[in-house]
This record gives C-alpha cells, sequence and structure tokens, in this order.
C-alpha cells in the first residue's frame, strides 16, 4: 500500500500534541494557562501521608514497647534464676531442676496479684477441664532406650497429658494442689508446656490523646526436651490481642474523631490522585494509538516498542502503587483506631511502604531538569546489564550460602540457618564484622576450619574484589554511554515542532477525547 500523503496541518497538530504531552508541568502553565493541579496534588499528599505515618508510628511504638515489657516482666515472673544475658541459652539439666521450673511458674501464677508490680487479671475457662492454666507434657507412646546395650525401641506416636490448675479464689478448687503430683516421664518426654492467659490494660495511650487498650496476654511456657541431650531448653512465648475496651472513661476528655477524619481526607486525596494517574495513564495509551496510526498509514513506519512505552509512564504505575497502599492501610487504620482491628504491623508496612513509593515519585518533577536527571537516565541505561549480571551473581551467591550452611551451620553461630548465612556474607561483602567471623569459627574439627578458612577468603576477594568493582564498571560505563545523547524517531518526530510553550499556539489544542478531570492533561 501506497503511504497517505501527510496534510501539513494534521501532521503539525499531532506534533503539537506530542509536544503538549511531554512537557514539564511548568511548559504546560504556558502553553495552556492552566494550573498544575496534579504537582499540587502530589506535593499535598507527600506532607499529609508523611504526617499519617509519623502519628502511627508513635502509636505503634507504644503498642510494641508495652507488648515487650510485658513479656520481658513475664519471664522475670515466671521462669525461675532467669538472666536476660542467657535468654537464648537458658535451660536446666537435671530432674529436680524440671520440676523446680514447673512448680515455681504455677505458684508465681497462683500469687500473682500479690507479687505483681503491674495490674493483670486472670481469665477463667481456658485451660483443660475449664481451668484456667494448663500443665501438659508430650510424650512418645512408647519410648525404650538402652544405651549400654545399644538398643532401642520407640513408638512414635504423640501422647498429650494434661491437668488444670486454678487460682485460688476460684471455688471450688480440688485441682489445685495436684500439680504437685505431676510426674513427668523424662526417658521419652518431648516437652511439657505451661499455657495461661492474662488480662491488662494499656493506659500510656493517653500521651497520645487515644483511649487505652485492652490486652489478653497468650503466654506459653516451653520447657523443650525433643533433642534427648541431657539439656532441656526453656523459653517464654508471649502472643497478644489488642480489643475495645468496656465503658472507657478518661476524666476530662470526650470523643475524639480527629485521627479518623483525617485517615479519611487521606484516603481521599489518594483516591483523587488514583484516579488522575489513571487517567493519564489511559490519555497516553490513547495518544499512542493516534500516533502510530499516524506513522503507519501517513509516513509507512513502524513505531518501535521503547517509543511506544514512552507514552506509558512509569512514573504514574509508581504513584498507583502508592495510592492503593496508602488506601488499605488507611482503612486498616481506621479499624484501629475504632479497636475493631488490631493489624498494626500489617498497617505499618503498607503505610511505611507507600510512603516509600510518594517520596521516591518526586524524583519525577527533577528529572524535567537536564542536570537533575543524571540518575534515573544513568539507572535507566545500565538496569538489563546489570539484571544480567546480577542473575550471574546470584548464582554463585546461592552456592556459597548452601555451602556454608551446611557445612559450617554446626560450628559457626552465623550459619545456623540459611537465612543467618545469608546475611553473613551480605555483611562481609561490605566489609562488616570480617575478624568476628572468622574468630567465631570453632576449631573442633580441624578439617572444618581449614575449609572455612578457604571458603571465606575466597567468598571475600571474589565478591569484594571483583565481583562489586565489575558492577561499579557497569554503572560507569552506563554513565558514559548516556553523554552522547541518542534521539529516537519519537523525539524526532516532535523536534522538527519549533513552537515555544509560550507561543500562544498550544492554547485550543484538543490533547485526546478523553475528558474525564480535564484540569489535567497529563
Amino acid at each position: 500500500l501506497e503511504p497517505i500523503p501527510a496534510d501539513s496541518g494534521e501532521e503539525e497538530a499531532i506534533r503539537r500534541k506530542l509536544k503538549y504531552f511531554f512537557m514539564s508541568p511548568c511548559d504546560k502553565y504556558h502553553a495552556k494557562g492552566r494550573k498544575p493541579y496534579k504537582l499540587i496534588l502530589q506535593l499535598l499528599k507527600i506532607i499529609i501521608v508523611t504526617a499519617q505515618l509519623v502519628l502511627f508510628g508513635l502509636s505503634n511504638q507504644v503498642v510494641v514497647t508495652f507488648k515487650e515489657e510485658n513479656t520481658m516482666t513475664f519471664k522475670h515472673l515466671f521462669l525461675k534464676d532467669y538472666d536476660e544475658s542467657s535468654d537464648d541459652s537458658f535451660a536446666v539439666y537435671t530432674q529436680q531442676d524440671v520440676y523446680d521450673h514447673i512448680f515455681y511458674a504455677v505458684e508465681q501464677y497462683l500469687a500473682l496479684p500479690e507479687t505483681t508490680v503491674g495490674r493483670y487479671a486472670y481469665v477463667y475457662n481456658v485451660g483443660v477441664n475449664g481451668s484456667a492454666l494448663s500443665l501438659c507434657q508430650q510424650y512418645y507412646k512408647k519410648g525404650r532406650i538402652d544405651p549400654a546395650n545399644d538398643t532401642f525401641s520407640i513408638d512414635p506416636r504423640i501422647i498429650t497429658d494434661c491437668i488444670g490448675v486454678n487460682p485460688l479464689s476460684v471455688p471450688p478448687a480440688p485441682l489445685t494442689n495436684s500439680y504437685k503430683n505431676f510426674t513427668l516421664k523424662f526417658h521419652k518426654l518431648i516437652n511439657v508446656t505451661i499455657q495461661f492467659q492474662l488480662k491488662a490494660i494499656n493506659i500510656q495511650t493517653i500521651i497520645n490523646n487515644e483511649i487505652p487498650d485492652c490486652y489478653t496476654f497468650y503466654i506459653t511456657i516451653v520447657l523443650d526436651n525433643k533433642a534427648h541431650s541431657g539439656k532441656v531448653k526453656i523459653r517464654l512465648e508471649n502472643q497478644a490481642s489488642i480489643k475495645e475496651c468496656r465503658d472507657p472513661s478518661v476524666s476530662g476528655q470526650a470523643e475524639n474523631y480527629t485521627r479518623v477524619a483525617f485517615d479519611v481526607a487521606v484516603a481521599l486525596v489518594c483516591m483523587l490522585s488514583l484516579l488522575l494517574c489513571g487517567r493519564s495513564i489511559l490519555r497516553g495509551i490513547m495518544l499512542q494509538q493516534e500516533f502510530v496510526q499516524f506513522f503507519r498509514e501517513t509516513l509507512d513506519r513502524r513505531v518501535c516498542w521503547s517509543d511506544r512505552l514512552e507514552f506509558i509512564n512509569g512514573w504514574y504505575i509508581l504513584l498507583i502503587i502508592s495510592d492503593i497502599l496508602t488506601i488499605t492501610g488507611s482503612i486498616i487504620k481506621i479499624g484501629i483506631e475504632s479497636k475493631n482491628l488490631s493489624s498494626y504491623d500489617l498497617c505499618g508496612i503498607l503505610l511505611g511502604t507507600s510512603t516509600l513509593l510518594v517520596w521516591v515519585g518526586v524524583i519525577r518533577y527533577l528529572t524535567f531538569f537536564q542536570k537533575y536527571n543524571i540518575l534515573i537516565i544513568t539507572l535507566r541505561a545500565a538496569f538489563p546489564n546489570v539484571i544480567r549480571f546480577c542473575c550471574c551473581v546470584a548464582v554463585i551467591y546461592l552456592g556459597y550460602c548452601f555451602c556454608g550452611w551446611i557445612v559450617l551451620g554446626p560450628y559457626h553461630v552465623k550459619f545456623r540457618s540459611l537465612s543467618m548465612v545469608s546475611e553473613c556474607l551480605f555483611s562481609l561483602i561490605n566489609g562488616d564484622d570480617m575478624f568476628v567471623t572468622f574468630s567465631e569459627m570453632q576449631e573442633s574439627s580441624t578439617l572444618v576450619w581449614l575449609f572455612s578458612q578457604v571458603y571465606l577468603y575466597t567468598f571475600i576477594s571474589l565478591f569484594i574484589y571483583m565481583v562489586l568493582s565489575l558492577f561499579i564498571a557497569l554503572i560507569t560505563g552506563a554513565y558514559e554511554t548516556i553523554k552522547p545523547i541518542h534521539i529516537t524517531d519519537l523525539h524526532a518526530f516532535i523536534a522538527e515542532c519549533t513552537d515555544a510553550p509560550s507561543s500562544g499556539k498550544f492554547r485550543g489544542l484538543e490533547t485526546s477525547p478523553c475528558s474525564f478531570f480535564c484540569c489535567c492533561d497529563r
């Protein structure tokens, strides 16, 4: 097919549309006199989203601190001879010590109102047989071990044996002293658990002008003997649930819905931003189709994919993701403020990530200035090679991770799990804790110690002196390649339009048939 001769007016009109589409907000203001509403909206969103995150962070800090302090209190109350410095290695080694720690925890629980400084309440009918505390042991159904004859006979089916204990204030209390007759089957014992619940109220939230929360702590004390190594590890686990208190009353304070109103305002602003960004992406796609059709039918040329992707602004996609996260986080935060939800961690992740993306989105407005655009252009040019390079490096890195975990894990505390190995090796790449990593290697096995030296020296030499140097070289090479500016077909076509933004020729220009929220064109 012969190309259709281009009408000079039509060609000039589409050039102006394209030039206007890729203008900065300031140039658009000079071109059409329209205020940069979207820029103002994004600046407003940065302020209110950051303020929302700060307010939530202060509340979350109070919640986390209250839970951590109560967990530490419970450890000192219910664990005999507890020492914070030996938290990870807290254990007993004799049968009598096991009984002593069990009886100590139960007796401390029964005497809690007279001993504790804090204000706690028992939770009844949550244990076995309607009791407040459950004392259980798990053991193999059959277990006979005879090291002298190198023989054993084990039925791996697990039996759970429990008794209930009630505080003395609960009549009748026939089970109260029965825990002292609790006999452990040490030869086949897996673990002993003591489970109970306590209630408390966090009144320090008044500092942040919030109604105090009511907490229920789910406490489990575990005496772990599954290794059967003669060492019974002891740990205390604490989970907390938060709910609204009944008939809260704070003198001198009335119901305050300011925070909820602020969260609703943030969600509405983000919803408006989401609609505007979605509309801009839609306009870009429509203009792309018009440009591709003009090139194909009039100039008989195809538009490459890199030019097509120029119309889909990645910054808008980033802002849309940020808006979705903020709206979701705001809804959860409203639920937390109204005491219907207690998902502090999820809310913090959503709001924190959205705030990060909002601030990263500010870079978009710096890219309109050539000297501030170096970072983005360099990263864009280096990105394909960096991804290929990282794929190759990841294979070597994972090999070192698995090797270190399997070989050095039993002998070195930093190699006990795959995640710890990865963290340790990543720290070594950055030059952290090198001497400590070498010095903490146990010398119980000469062969493993020699292997560890070869392992660590080769990893450090390979990744610090070679991998990092090559990575920096890739970025430097990308920076050098962007100096000679490559003009694409799209920008060459736009460059033929020499009309200045203030020439007045862009006024009255219909940039797209989309008229939704017509105050902003891109």
